[in-house]
């Protein structure tokens, strides 16, 4: 059962057969009336004898006399209006002394209507009004009476020998719509070719009909429950499937069940009222009858189309219980509900700003209206001013209020803690919120302080137990010293000596930078600013690391300008700078790559640029490459200790520049900057 409910191909191929029912069933109760009103459809001489004709014809005449005097009524009530009859056009027939009008416009909706040749007279001005095209209207209208198929209207008369439409026929016909009686004051001289009426699309469709069961009689008897009953099952099918699909819990909806209701109803209905006009319209219109059916057809189609959607949008959003939810209206009264609970909620809550705001400005309008009416006295006008004045007084006192907040948050924001704003002075939302201003000045207070002990403490231990481990570390180094000058002939040991040297060495280094980095990052470092020319030291530094670079067979291309770049620095801890970023690049260049320097002067700015090939894979982030103690060798087996480039860093800011580090791959770049010297 789950999976008739879920399959897909079943609902298919119910929308499918549908229309197919709904066609079948619509021609076979066609036909049975046709069958029953006519018997068997003949020709069109047949077809003027029938009921169904005579009250199309005289339908026709009596709209036309109708509009005419709806025309001349208008006339009676806006005599300016030049155009008199919004059908007709007046044309010039010497043959009669009165104005003659020519349709131009045949507005009748009748299924006969341009069929039937008239001429019309008012009789209370002689106004005749025609579909004929004549020079002689008077031999026109004896022509129309010696017609085979007339009919004639005249001082309340009927002629004719067309027996639908007698004076006795008519009386069966009369209601106030096609009574007589709308013709009185009117002749009127009409006939019908039978011939033509071959070319109606009305009598075509009814043939149509009538041949697709001729020699069948009895078949649309079986048909019309058999396709009624499919059609309710199916129907009833897809109320109980629509919504659900395989392998998914509950009603499911889609993109047009998301639609506002009203939008989608509107729109399938404009729609389907659409191809229903121009079914109806196409009946007696020029469509030629070869395509007339396939007009039909598509009209139906798009037709049960839109009203399928319509009502399967319908069925999921009821069984989802989402169907008043999906109404612009409830949505539009639920925005209001939401929008009024929130006002009034803002009115109501003391905490909220927006409570004041709102009391104060509707008060505002409310007392200004009211004091409005009492304008015509003086007095009244006096009390206005003052209360404008009053209501401007607290605007810039509640604004002075929070001026000194944002006086205070400013003060906090660029690095000042020592706020303090005395809460007594505000109410509501500002005293709340200048509690919650002076707690976090204290806790940044708080946090400042602790963090300058902490760090204060970290460069205290630093220097201690680099003061402690230096002592013994001396020794060392003294005795490695007075090793190596003992005449010791064991290979051995002096192998072990020379290790021991070499270590010793390594950790004196890795103390003294470790000295220099915490008093740099504490700011412990006294700069003697200069002007210095940048290119000498740079070309000075690059002298004393030449022996170096070139045993690791590093070549080196660089870029300088021909005049001097000076900058402002202290020049010890620039060339410590410098030494920094050579050492880094002697340690872990790849040997035999090229290392390319160069120097430049920018618009605002001095830069200095080196770029090498890392010997190993850079698998890190920059930033993590400028932290303490961080290597590029994970396996740590060069002399470095991870502090170069940070001290570098430290140095290069305490000087006012920049220091950068980008990692393309292999690629390693250091962009230093400095501001230019004027």
């Amino acid at each position: 059962m789950q999976d008739i409910k879920e399959s897909i191909l079943l609902k298919f191929l119910c929308y499918i057969l549908i229309p197919i029912m709904i066609f079948v069933l619509a021609v076979s109760i066609i036909n049975v009336s046709i069958t029953s009103q006519y018997g068997e459809m003949k020709g069109p001489e047949e077809y003027i004898e029938t009921e169904e004709f005579g009250r199309e014809y005289l339908l026709t005449l009596i709209y036309k006399v109708q509009d005419i005097n709806d025309d001349k009524e208008e006339q009676r009530i806006k005599p300016q209006n030049t155009n008199i009859f919004s059908h007709y056009d007046e044309i010039q027939d010497e043959s009669y002394d009165q104005p003659v009008y020519y349709e131009v416009i045949n507005y009748s909706n009748t299924m006969v209507s341009q069929y039937i040749n008239y001429i019309i007279i008012d009789k209370e001005n002689g106004n005749m009004f025609t579909n004929i095209r004549s020079n002689n209207y008077p031999e026109e209208i004896n022509k129309l009476k010696a017609e085979k198929t007339n009919w004639c209207y005249q001082d309340g008369k009927i002629t004719t020998n067309i027996d639908s439409i007698n004076q006795e026929s008519t009386k069966y016909m009369t209601s106030y719509t096609y009574s007589t009686d709308n013709l009185e004051g009117y002749e009127v001289y009409s006939n019908i070719d039978p011939s033509t009426l071959s070319y109606s699309n009305s009598l075509y469709v009814q043939q149509t009909v009538y041949n697709m069961f001729k020699g069948h009689e009895n078949l649309p008897v079986y048909l019309i429950p058999l396709s009624a009953i499919s059609i309710i099952i199916m129907i009833v099918y897809l109320i109980w499937a629509t919504g659900h699909e395989k392998g998914k819990e509950g009603i499911q909806l889609n993109s047009i069940d998301k639609i506002s209701y009203e939008v989608i109803s509107f729109v399938i209905m404009f729609v389907i009222g659409m191809m229903m006009s121009f079914a109806i319209a196409s009946i007696e219109s020029q469509i030629p009858q070869k395509i007339l059916i396939s007009v039909f057809l598509l009209c139906y189609l798009i037709g049960y189309a839109c009203l399928a959607v319509w009502v399967s949008t319908t069925i999921r959003r009821l069984k989802a219980k989402q169907f008043i939810r999906s109404f612009l209206t409830y949505k539009v009264c639920r925005w209001i509900k939401v929008t009024l609970e929130k006002i009034f909620r803002k009115v109501t809550d003391k905490q909220n700003t927006n409570r004041k705001i709102t009391i104060i400005y509707w008060g505002f309008v409310a007392i200004s209206i009211i004091l409005a009416c009492f304008l015509w006295s003086g007095i009244g006008f006096l009390i206005l001013i003052a209360f404008w004045i009053w209501a401007y007084y607290k605007l810039l006192q509640y604004n002075k209020k929070l001026q000194k907040i944002n006086e205070a948050l400013r003060n906090i924001y660029e690095g000042n803690p020592n706020v303090k704003l005395n809460e007594e002075e505000l109410e509501g939302t500002l005293k709340i919120m200048a509690k919650y201003i002076n707690d976090i000045a204290g806790g940044f207070t708080n946090a400042i302080e602790q963090s300058l002990k902490s760090e204060r403490l970290k460069t205290e231990l630093i220097t201690n137990v680099s003061h402690d481990i230096k002592t013994p570390l001396t020794s060392i180094i003294n005795y490695v010293d007075l090793l190596k000058k003992e005449d010791i002939n064991n290979a051995q040991i002096e192998q072990y000596i020379a290790v021991l040297d070499k270590k010793s060495q390594r950790l004196k280094k890795l103390i003294e930078d470790l000295v220099e980095a915490s008093k740099v990052s504490s700011g412990n470092v006294k700069l003697n600013m200069e002007v210095i020319n940048l290119k000498e030291l740079l070309n000075q530094s690059m002298g004393e690391f030449e022996d170096k670079l070139e045993k690791k067979n590093l070549k080196i291309e660089m870029d300088l300008p021909n005049e001097n770049v000076l900058i402002k620095a202290d020049n010890r801890y620039l060339y410590r700078v410098i030494e920094n970023v050579f050492s880094n690049i002697s340690k872990y260049a790849l040997e035999g790559s090229r290392v390319y320097i160069k120097l430049e002067k920018q618009k605002e700015e001095i830069c200095l640029e080196f770029k090498n090939i890392s010997k190993d894979k850079l698998n890190i982030s920059a930033e993590e490459l400028m932290q303490r103690f961080v290597r590029g060798d994970k396996s740590r087996y060069t002399e470095g200790s991870g502090l170069g480039l940070s001290i570098a860093k430290s140095l290069t800011e305490l000087q006012d520049g920049k220091f950068k580090i980008d990692i393309d791959g292999d690629l390693f770049k250091v962009v230093i900057k400095w501001k230019k010297e004027r």
